[in-house]
């Protein structure tokens, strides 16, 4: 008798239907305010991890959003740095949502852009400056870019690159290691751009001709 009831009780606890727990997916935000210059950075937190991305669309208060953007999920906590930062000509200011997506669960998290008076480089002079370490653009093409790109409040070129005097702009090759540092985010723009102005009104990066 005992082993029959045993068995009976071995049956009922084998066929009753394990109970799983959906998959919980939330967002942890380092921080909630934002201004030009700076970098947007998260966390998408899991329960489970399963192989598959989560799905992330960022979007403005009007609905305005990014296309969908996967993020692989290695982990329990999966950090999610910005690229680029913010700026001014891509960015208007005011809130801004990031919707998440996992396996079946949807999450979203806000934080607010606001302008906190920081200048910045645009992002596209990193590219150029990252062909000028390389060798592929001059200098003179590279002081013209900053010419054109730059905000005059956080660099000043104190000379005009035209055609006639592109070739003859000098920057010591030295000042690519700094250039280095700053395309891997390594030192800041201000610093950088204080450096390389400081060199223009010293008189260490200029055109070097005097027939234009």
């Amino acid at each position: 008798m005992r082993k029959s009831h045993i068995l009976v009780v071995f049956t009922i606890i084998w066929i009753v239907p394990v109970a799983y727990a959906e998959p919980i997916v939330e967002i942890i935000m380092e921080k909630t305010t934002y201004g030009y210059c700076d970098k947007l950075f998260y966390t998408i937190k899991v329960s489970e991890i399963t192989g598959n991305p989560a799905i992330v669309h960022i979007r403005d208060s009007t609905g305005k959003g990014s296309s969908a953007i996967p993020i692989d999920i290695i982990g329990h906590e999966n950090p999610v740095p910005a690229l680029i930062a913010f700026n001014e000509n891509l960015f208007p200011l005011g809130d801004y949502f990031i919707d998440v997506e996992y396996e079946g669960q949807k999450t979203t998290a806000m934080f607010t852009l606001i302008d906190l008076g920081k200048k910045c480089l645009p992002e596209l002079l990193k590219p150029i400056t990252a062909g000028w370490i390389g060798g592929s653009i001059s200098d003179g093409m590279l002081i013209a870019a900053f010419e054109n790109y730059a905000d005059k409040e956080i660099l000043e070129v104190p000379f005009q690159i035209t055609e006639q005097n592109m070739d003859y702009v000098q920057i010591p090759f030295w000042m690519k290691s700094t250039a280095s540092w700053w395309v891997e985010g390594s030192i800041s723009d201000g610093e950088f751009a204080g450096a390389l102005e400081y060199l223009m009104k010293e008189g260490i990066v200029s055109v070097q001709t005097k027939d234009v």
